[in-house]
């Protein structure tokens, strides 16, 4: 997928790099599609207990560590695994990689991320303009996210969780320094 994105190579194609027959394959997957959609499951579940835990910060937790100015060990945590994935998630994420993936990526983990740091009564009963707010952040997240990755994830872990919590904080006019 990185050589000639997904479309420019077939299932032969994929078996004849991986030294598999084509039965094998197909012994596990319909088509190329479902081997791509089995992939981005998996990272999508790996991701899910990042989900899970940063649902569970608030955002009094939050600014206690924007104040500090120390990374949020979860963020750090997915950062970290980001990287390890960091082919995978190059390849899907790229040109010739799966539109449909930073979709998924945005309601996995972005979404959930900033719908936890919302006051309860906006989480139980979210009005059109909340739900834009949760896209217009988590839309934005995916973006750093996806910078990080193309410019070869030269930042370390930590200070991609301090960019992504100064980031959510950030005033206009306010100086950009980290």
């Amino acid at each position: 997928m990185e050589e000639r994105g997904f479309d420019g190579f077939t299932v032969n194609d994929l078996c004849q790099r991986a030294g598999l027959n084509r039965g094998t394959f197909y012994n596990h997957f319909k088509d190329k599609d479902a081997l791509l959609q089995a992939f981005e499951d998996e990272v999508l579940a790996e991701l899910d207990d990042f989900s899970r835990k940063m649902s569970e910060i608030s955002i009094v937790e939050l600014m206690h560590y924007r104040m500090l100015k120390k990374p949020l060990p979860v963020l750090m945590e997915l950062f970290d695994y980001v990287r390890k994935e960091g082919e995978f998630f190059h390849a899907v994420l790229g040109p010739g990689g799966d539109v449909r993936f930073g979709p998924r990526l945005r309601e996995a983990v972005c979404s959930k991320l900033i719908m936890s740091l919302l006051h309860e009564q906006y989480r139980e009963d979210p009005t059109p303009f909340v739900n834009y707010y949760i896209a217009y952040f988590a839309g934005a997240y995916v973006s750093v996210i996806v910078r990080w990755i193309e410019t070869g994830m030269q930042e370390s872990s930590e200070e991609m969780a301090l960019i992504a919590v100064r980031l959510f904080f950030i005033k206009p006019g306010e100086s950009i320094k980290l």
